[in-house]
Protein backbone atom coordinates (compact mmCIF):
# COMPACT_ATOMS: atom_id res chain seq x y z
CA UNK A 1 0.00 0.00 0.00
CA UNK A 2 1.20 3.09 -0.94
CA UNK A 3 1.08 6.49 1.06
CA UNK A 4 2.67 9.63 -1.09
CA UNK A 5 2.72 12.70 1.28
CA UNK A 6 4.47 15.38 -1.16
CA UNK A 7 6.66 18.32 0.41
CA UNK A 8 7.39 21.55 -1.02
CA UNK A 9 8.85 24.79 0.40
CA UNK A 10 7.68 25.98 3.49
CA UNK A 11 5.04 22.87 4.07
CA UNK A 12 3.85 22.80 7.97
CA UNK A 13 5.67 19.91 9.61
CA UNK A 14 3.31 18.41 11.72
CA UNK A 15 0.57 18.61 8.65
CA UNK A 16 3.24 15.61 6.89
CA UNK A 17 4.24 14.14 10.02
CA UNK A 18 0.97 13.57 12.21
CA UNK A 19 -0.35 11.10 9.31
CA UNK A 20 2.82 9.80 8.79
CA UNK A 21 2.76 8.52 12.49
CA UNK A 22 -0.47 7.33 12.35
CA UNK A 23 -0.79 5.83 8.67
CA UNK A 24 3.07 4.17 8.68
CA UNK A 25 1.66 1.97 11.12
CA UNK A 26 -0.67 0.36 8.95
CA UNK A 27 -0.25 -3.52 7.70
CA UNK A 28 1.58 -3.09 4.71
CA UNK A 29 2.22 0.50 4.23
CA UNK A 30 4.53 1.87 2.92
CA UNK A 31 4.94 5.87 3.17
CA UNK A 32 7.04 7.95 0.44
CA UNK A 33 7.86 11.65 0.70
CA UNK A 34 8.12 13.21 -2.36
CA UNK A 35 9.09 16.98 -3.72
CA UNK A 36 9.21 18.25 -7.06
CA UNK A 37 12.92 16.90 -6.88
CA UNK A 38 14.28 14.41 -4.22
CA UNK A 39 16.35 15.97 -1.46
CA UNK A 40 15.58 18.38 1.70
CA UNK A 41 12.47 20.42 1.87
CA UNK A 42 12.32 23.21 4.46
CA UNK A 43 9.26 23.41 6.56
CA UNK A 44 7.34 26.61 6.88
CA UNK A 45 9.55 28.18 9.94
CA UNK A 46 13.17 27.16 8.44
CA UNK A 47 14.00 25.78 10.95
CA UNK A 48 13.48 22.18 10.03
CA UNK A 49 14.15 20.00 6.64
CA UNK A 50 12.66 16.91 5.24
CA UNK A 51 14.17 14.70 3.17
CA UNK A 52 11.85 13.95 -0.07
CA UNK A 53 13.42 10.60 -0.92
CA UNK A 54 11.89 10.37 -4.54
CA UNK A 55 10.16 13.00 -7.06
CA UNK A 56 6.74 13.26 -8.03
CA UNK A 57 7.23 11.45 -11.23
CA UNK A 58 8.79 8.41 -9.81
CA UNK A 59 5.18 7.60 -7.80
CA UNK A 60 2.63 8.64 -10.31
CA UNK A 61 -0.41 6.22 -8.73
CA UNK A 62 -0.40 6.15 -4.99
CA UNK A 63 -2.84 4.09 -2.94
CA UNK A 64 -3.24 6.79 -0.76
CA UNK A 65 -2.02 10.45 -1.57
CA UNK A 66 -1.98 13.01 1.46
CA UNK A 67 -1.13 16.95 1.14
CA UNK A 68 -0.26 18.67 3.94
CA UNK A 69 -0.39 22.17 4.60
CA UNK A 70 1.59 25.47 5.35
CA UNK A 71 2.19 28.84 4.09
CA UNK A 72 3.67 27.55 0.89
CA UNK A 73 0.39 26.18 0.10
CA UNK A 74 -0.82 29.97 -1.18
CA UNK A 75 2.34 29.41 -3.99
CA UNK A 76 1.60 25.73 -4.66
CA UNK A 77 -1.99 26.34 -5.89
CA UNK A 78 -0.61 27.97 -8.59
CA UNK A 79 2.35 25.60 -9.44
CA UNK A 80 1.48 23.02 -12.45
CA UNK A 81 3.69 20.67 -11.45
CA UNK A 82 2.19 19.53 -8.54
CA UNK A 83 -1.31 20.62 -9.17
CA UNK A 84 -1.47 18.47 -12.36
CA UNK A 85 0.23 15.38 -10.38
CA UNK A 86 -2.20 15.51 -7.56
CA UNK A 87 -4.90 15.46 -10.17
CA UNK A 88 -3.26 12.54 -12.03
CA UNK A 89 -2.61 10.49 -9.01
CA UNK A 90 -6.31 11.14 -7.40
CA UNK A 91 -7.61 9.22 -10.64
CA UNK A 92 -6.52 5.87 -9.61
CA UNK A 93 -5.87 6.41 -5.69
CA UNK A 94 -8.08 4.87 -2.90
CA UNK A 95 -8.21 7.41 -1.03
CA UNK A 96 -7.18 11.77 -1.42
CA UNK A 97 -6.58 13.32 2.04
CA UNK A 98 -5.43 16.84 2.62
CA UNK A 99 -4.31 18.62 6.18
CA UNK A 100 -5.01 22.07 6.79
CA UNK A 101 -4.40 24.04 3.96
CA UNK A 102 -3.27 21.36 1.83
CA UNK A 103 -6.89 21.24 0.38
CA UNK A 104 -6.46 24.41 -1.03
CA UNK A 105 -4.32 22.12 -3.26
CA UNK A 106 -7.18 19.60 -4.14
CA UNK A 107 -9.34 22.68 -4.70
CA UNK A 108 -7.06 24.33 -7.52
CA UNK A 109 -6.73 20.55 -8.74
CA UNK A 110 -10.56 20.87 -9.28
CA UNK A 111 -11.23 18.31 -6.42
CA UNK A 112 -13.25 19.82 -4.36
CA UNK A 113 -16.08 21.52 -7.00
CA UNK A 114 -18.99 21.81 -5.05
CA UNK A 115 -18.01 19.14 -2.31
CA UNK A 116 -18.11 20.06 1.69
CA UNK A 117 -14.36 20.47 2.55
CA UNK A 118 -12.33 22.05 5.90
CA UNK A 119 -8.95 23.58 6.20
CA UNK A 120 -7.29 26.07 8.73
CA UNK A 121 -10.05 28.44 10.38
CA UNK A 122 -7.61 31.59 8.70
CA UNK A 123 -8.13 29.70 5.49
CA UNK A 124 -11.86 29.60 4.55
CA UNK A 125 -12.21 32.07 2.27
CA UNK A 126 -9.64 30.56 0.34
CA UNK A 127 -10.78 27.76 -0.01
CA UNK A 128 -14.26 28.32 -0.81
CA UNK A 129 -12.28 30.32 -4.20
CA UNK A 130 -11.83 26.91 -5.48
CA UNK A 131 -15.95 25.96 -5.31
CA UNK A 132 -15.41 24.03 -2.36
CA UNK A 133 -18.32 24.46 0.55
CA UNK A 134 -15.80 24.99 3.78
CA UNK A 135 -16.69 23.42 6.90
CA UNK A 136 -15.42 23.90 10.43
CA UNK A 137 -15.66 20.50 11.15
CA UNK A 138 -12.36 18.67 12.23
CA UNK A 139 -12.02 16.01 9.81
CA UNK A 140 -14.56 16.06 6.43
CA UNK A 141 -14.95 13.24 4.36
CA UNK A 142 -16.36 13.12 1.04
CA UNK A 143 -16.42 9.94 -0.72
CA UNK A 144 -12.70 8.73 -1.04
CA UNK A 145 -11.47 12.89 -0.55
CA UNK A 146 -10.92 13.17 3.15
CA UNK A 147 -10.29 16.88 4.44
CA UNK A 148 -8.66 17.72 8.18
CA UNK A 149 -8.61 20.98 9.66
CA UNK A 150 -5.67 23.01 11.20
CA UNK A 151 -2.63 21.11 11.59
CA UNK A 152 -2.89 18.50 14.36
CA UNK A 153 -6.08 17.45 13.58
CA UNK A 154 -3.83 15.52 10.84
CA UNK A 155 -3.54 12.69 13.62
CA UNK A 156 -7.27 12.27 13.34
CA UNK A 157 -7.29 12.35 9.79
CA UNK A 158 -4.56 9.46 10.05
CA UNK A 159 -6.65 7.52 12.58
CA UNK A 160 -9.80 7.69 10.84
CA UNK A 161 -8.29 6.57 7.56
CA UNK A 162 -6.94 3.89 9.50
CA UNK A 163 -10.48 2.71 11.21
CA UNK A 164 -11.71 2.67 7.36
CA UNK A 165 -8.76 0.53 5.97
CA UNK A 166 -7.70 -1.98 8.77
CA UNK A 167 -10.49 -1.51 11.54
CA UNK A 168 -11.58 0.26 14.24
CA UNK A 169 -9.35 -2.12 16.40
CA UNK A 170 -6.52 -1.32 14.72
CA UNK A 171 -6.27 2.19 14.68
CA UNK A 172 -7.63 2.26 18.30
CA UNK A 173 -4.24 0.21 18.98
CA UNK A 174 -2.46 2.72 16.33
CA UNK A 175 -3.82 5.58 18.72
CA UNK A 176 -2.79 3.46 22.21
CA UNK A 177 0.26 3.14 20.26
CA UNK A 178 1.37 6.56 20.10
CA UNK A 179 -0.30 7.27 23.23
CA UNK A 180 -2.79 9.60 21.67
CA UNK A 181 -4.77 11.33 24.63
CA UNK A 182 -4.82 15.16 23.89
CA UNK A 183 -5.19 16.92 27.43
CA UNK A 184 -4.13 20.15 26.27
CA UNK A 185 -3.46 23.10 29.06
CA UNK A 186 -5.29 25.33 27.84
CA UNK A 187 -9.08 25.21 25.67
CA UNK A 188 -8.16 27.88 22.89
CA UNK A 189 -7.60 25.23 20.17
CA UNK A 190 -10.27 26.92 17.74
CA UNK A 191 -11.46 30.65 17.21
CA UNK A 192 -15.01 29.76 18.97
CA UNK A 193 -13.00 28.52 22.42
CA UNK A 194 -10.40 30.95 22.03
CA UNK A 195 -10.13 34.25 23.81
CA UNK A 196 -10.84 37.19 21.90
CA UNK A 197 -7.08 38.88 22.25
CA UNK A 198 -5.93 35.51 21.69
CA UNK A 199 -7.76 35.00 17.94
CA UNK A 200 -6.46 39.02 17.42
CA UNK A 201 -2.90 37.49 17.86
CA UNK A 202 -3.10 34.78 15.82
CA UNK A 203 -4.51 37.11 12.83
CA UNK A 204 -1.90 39.46 13.09
CA UNK A 205 0.97 36.62 12.96
CA UNK A 206 -0.77 35.54 9.89
CA UNK A 207 -1.12 39.05 8.21
CA UNK A 208 2.59 39.74 8.70
CA UNK A 209 3.31 36.27 7.05
CA UNK A 210 0.95 37.34 3.84
CA UNK A 211 2.67 40.83 3.95
CA UNK A 212 6.20 39.06 3.79
CA UNK A 213 5.15 36.56 0.53
CA UNK A 214 4.11 39.41 -1.01
CA UNK A 215 6.98 41.19 -0.50
CA UNK A 216 8.88 37.82 -1.60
Amino acid sequence: MDIAIPLFDRFTALDAIGPYETLSRLPGARVTFLAAEPGPVQTDNRMLSIVAERALSDLTHPDILVVPGGIGTRAMMNDTQLVDWVRTAHETTQWTCSVCTGSLVLGAAGLLDGLEATTHWMAMDALASTGARPTGRRVVEQGKIITAAGVSSGIDMGLTLAAHIAGDKIAQAIQLGIEYDPQPPFDSGSPEKAPAEVVEICRGVEALIDAGQAVA
